[in-house]
């Protein structure tokens, strides 16, 4: 709520609203009512928003406690752990008795295998009888809450979420998939007085000393009202003892013998995936469900794609009659770093239907997809009539002929780096060079687009040679500049998307503070001025034209950068010199390709900044892939840009950063990729 900054954005509610949303699940977590300084100012902030979600007709799903432990005093050890939830439900229920649905542990399962099994979240235990113990402790503190729910509102319906997958193995490793295959029920087996004498967990927990609870929760079972599925592509799992095929980090034990344990995805040719877990839940129990949680990893295409697949999946099986409630986008508000699942603070943040890292929250291309799914329509745009990678081995065809994404600049590293992008991200792409699509000839745009029907156009070929631009002004601005705004007039007359990119040397480096998409260009030099033409053209066009500004280039793909010039000198014991008077701010290729990318799918037009983030100086950039290569940084010669050679005018100030959202990884997370990525090449 806090990272999001949704704590501080009421009409947060509102965007969500407008999204055709019938339903919302939202916290009013035990831990933070327990740690708060003012408990009563805490409950009258979830007043205001829960009344706001009952005056937009949005029915409020509410957590009480979410991949937590309890307040101080408590665990999930604990003995009070259960009574204390339930006390906790009480008040929340006298409080806001029309609540209807209520989730009031989400996942115990998995809570209890991240805490108490491996140690990833508090209380880090790696002990059997501690994750069994964890996760009977959850399941009654769910019984505790409902029932003090119910005795405020009888009618209160239990939605009781986990992550459902299967385990698949090799012959060598099948005893330890069919335990798995039998725990990952226990969460609403146990809810639903299941575990008894013969159930195939019985004797297992009975001899852990958990026979009286177990007969206890049987004898007094709270069976869900809905059952919410969570399904990930990394939630089917493989097993395999072939150690030596898979990476060391997938390398693990189980009773039976070492074992890697590795997304069935990655392996399997048609894992059971979200319609297999539905399938098998609903041959089990026979109770309602919902898709509780949908969301992938990954970049906003294969969001896209997933979220797509997730919601034809779910009417396909309500028409055969299975009994599906709802599908979840989650999350609308992106998340913070999963992908170490939270045992790092390392500020990754990933979008959701709403990008947070500007002013504002700005709608992603999930956005409209949700509308028309709540519509009633069938989600529509180009990188849907592409499969999701998960699926592209099944060779599925689309129903139409793609309509691909032109990429103009065959032979620069931009270009060479937005086509591998697309083909590592399944995006129907064109790549052409000046023998297809010339800059310098009208008539050759016309026929490409003519001919292509491309559904967007990303311009990366033009004059980038900044010295040489001083002595071939005529060439530089007819690139930079004619051929540029030629190309997005031509776009525009067809109706479509175009992005173009700008540079910080369109500034003169006069300001005391990094440069933002609002400041004033003065370029002090040919191919400045070029840029700077474009850009104003551009942004000034009607059509859909995107304007991305960058910096300073460097890539573990290319030979031709800063970065790569110096690691080649200084491993060979050679001096390099660099400017220690002149400010920039490096960009990372690779992740200014999949901010573009995201930018362009998400139909997002205007000016943008885009760069890896950090303000300093050649030389001390130098400095920092050196160490992070182990090499010796003492051979960067260090010089005034006056002693560099250069023939163009470069700002001694250009760093650039963005107003509308920073939407790069950190400058240090960039530096530590490239210097892996040469690494892995080297070896």
């Amino acid at each position: 709520m806090a990272l999001s900054g949704h704590d501080l954005r009421p009409d947060d509610l509102d965007r969500f609203a407008r999204l055709g949303l019938t339903a919302l699940r939202y916290p009013l977590l035990w831990e933070t009512f327990a740690h708060a300084r003012d408990p009563e100012r805490l409950w009258a902030w979830h007043d205001g928003r829960l009344a706001r979600l009952r005056g937009l007709g949005i029915r409020p799903i509410v957590g009480l406690v979410h991949h937590g432990s309890g307040p101080l005093g408590t665990d999930l050890l604990a003995k009070g752990f259960a009574a204390g939830l339930g006390r906790h439900a009480a008040v929340a229920a006298r409080r806001y008795p029309w609540v209807g649905d209520w989730t009031p542990v989400n996942e115990p399962l998995t809570t209890a295998r991240f805490s108490a099994l491996y140690g990833h979240w508090y209380p880090h235990q790696r002990d059997e009888a501690a994750f069994w113990l964890a996760l009977i402790n959850q399941i009654d503190g769910i019984r505790a809450a409902m029932t003090a729910i119910r005795t405020i509102n009888p009618m209160a319906r239990l939605i009781q979420t986990e992550d459902l997958g299967h385990t698949g193995a090799t012959l060598q490793r099948a005893r330890q998939a069919d335990f798995d295959n039998q725990r990952r029920w226990a969460s609403w087996d146990m809810l639903s007085g299941r575990v008894t004498e013969g159930h195939p967990l019985w004797d297992r927990l009975a001899g852990m000393g958990f026979e009286g609870r177990l007969r206890a929760l049987a004898a007094a079972p709270c069976p869900p009202n809905i059952l919410g599925i969570n399904h990930y592509l990394t939630s089917d799992r493989f097993l395999d003892h072939r150690l030596e095929c898979y990476p060391v980090a997938t390398h693990g034990g189980c009773p039976f013998g070492s074992l890697a344990d590795v997304e069935a995805v990655r392996v399997v040719d048609r894992p059971p995936g979200l319609e297999g877990a539905l399938r098998a839940c609903w041959n089990r129990y026979g109770l309602t469900m919902a898709v509780t949680e949908i969301h992938n990893g990954c970049t906003r295409e294969e969001q896209m794609r997933w979220l797509r697949e997730a919601w034809e999946t779910a009417g396909q099986l309500r028409a055969e009659g299975v009994g599906i409630e709802a599908v979840t986008a989650w999350s609308l508000l992106g998340s913070h770093d999963w992908d170490s699942l939270l045992t790092r603070d390392a500020g990754h943040y990933e979008s959701g239907v709403f990008d947070i890292r500007g002013a504002v929250p700005r709608e992603t291309a999930l956005a409209p997809m949700m509308r028309a799914m709540a519509g009633g329509k069938v989600p529509d745009h180009p990188v849907l009539d592409v499969a999701g990678w998960w699926r592209r081995h099944a060779r599925v065809i689309p129903s139409r002929p793609a309509r691909p994404l032109l990429i103009a600049g065959a032979t620069g590293t931009l270009g060479q780096a937005f086509a591998g992008a697309c083909r590592l991200r399944g995006i129907d792409h064109v790549l052409t060079g000046r023998d297809t699509l010339d800059l310098r000839v009208p008539t050759s745009m016309d026929r490409v687009l003519d001919e292509l029907l491309p559904w967007a156009v990303i311009n990366c070929a033009g004059w980038v040679r900044v010295d040489a631009a001083e002595d071939n002004e005529e060439a530089c601005l007819a690139a930079n500049f004619t051929g540029s705004v030629a190309l997005a007039e031509a776009c525009g007359r067809r109706g479509i998307h175009y992005t173009g990119f700008s540079s910080n040397l369109v500034f003169d480096g006069l300001s005391d503070r990094a440069y933002v998409e609002s400041d004033t260009a003065a370029p002090l030099s040919i191919y400045g001025l070029s840029k700077a033409r474009a850009d104003d053209a551009l942004l000034a066009s009607a059509g859909r034209t995107l304007v991305v500004r960058t910096a300073s280039f460097f890539s573990p793909y290319d030979t031709h950068n800063f970065a790569a010039r110096l690691t080649a000198s200084l491993r060979v014991g050679k001096a390099f010199r660099a400017a220690g008077d002149c400010i920039t701010s490096p960009t990372y290729v690779p992740d200014l390709v999949r901010a573009t990318l995201d930018l362009i799918i998400d139909d997002e037009t205007g000016l943008w900044h885009l760069a890896s983030g950090g303000t300093l100086s050649w030389a001390d950039f130098a400095v920092g892939i050196g160490t992070a290569l182990d090499l010796r940084t003492d051979l960067v010669d260090v010089q005034p840009a006056a002693a560099m050679g250069w023939t163009a005018r470069r700002p001694r100030r250009a760093p650039i950063s963005s107003e509308r959202g920073l939407i790069m990884p950190s400058l240090t997370s960039a530096i530590e990729r490239f210097a892996a990525e040469l690494g892995r090449q080297a070896s």
